[in-house]
């Protein structure tokens, strides 16, 4: 069992870094972990590349990660919530899945036959809906062929207690690990 895990948190130490160290502790096999805010992958500059050919134009860090989307049986993205939404920074590496939509729609190919599950972990404060945040997170997972995701896993009032004391988000958390362990 492979997990792919896209983390949006800028914060190495935060409320998402522990809901990702409760699903991790209770993931089956192995896992990558790309951090948005510590690789070097830039945001689609809309060139069209790849509406005519497979893959993406920009020769940086994705390049790496599209084998890992291909090959894993999981897909996590965990991510603060800012705005209601998720962070800026998965959003700009997300926008690189552009090659996936256009190989469906211009090329008439399936980029990703593999299926895969997906979870999305969320984190935040404010008084903000996660909603928005889940629902963006979900577009994205199915982008990458996630044909079943686990409900939001989200601890939302991190401004009053931390997410490593939201005991129903870390339960959500390792519940996420069980749903992504089962076979397909």
């Amino acid at each position: 069992m492979k997990t792919l895990i896209l983390n949006g948190s800028p914060r190495p130490h935060g409320d998402t870094a522990a809901l990702l160290r409760i699903l991790k502790e209770n993931l089956d096999g192995e896992y990558r972990q790309i951090d948005a805010y510590r690789c070097n992958i830039s945001p689609c500059i809309d060139c069209r590349y790849c509406k005519t050919h497979s893959g993406c134009a920009i020769p940086d860090e994705m390049q790496e990660v599209y084998p890992l989307i291909q090959e894993c049986d999981n897909i996590v993205l965990a991510s603060p919530i800012y705005f209601s939404e998720v962070t800026g920074r998965v959003l700009d590496v997300c926008s690189r899945l552009q090659t996936y939509f256009c190989a469906r729609i211009y090329r008439g190919e399936t980029p990703i036959p593999k299926p895969k599950r997906g979870a999305v972990l969320l984190a935040g404060g404010g008084d903000g809906s996660p909603e928005k945040a889940y629902g963006t997170a979900c577009t994205l997972l199915h982008q990458m062929n996630c044909r079943e995701i686990h409900p939001l896993v989200c601890s939302h009032d991190t401004d009053h207690r931390p997410a490593m004391e939201d005991e129903s988000a870390l339960a959500g958390a390792a519940h996420a690990a069980a749903f992504l362990n089962r076979e397909m």
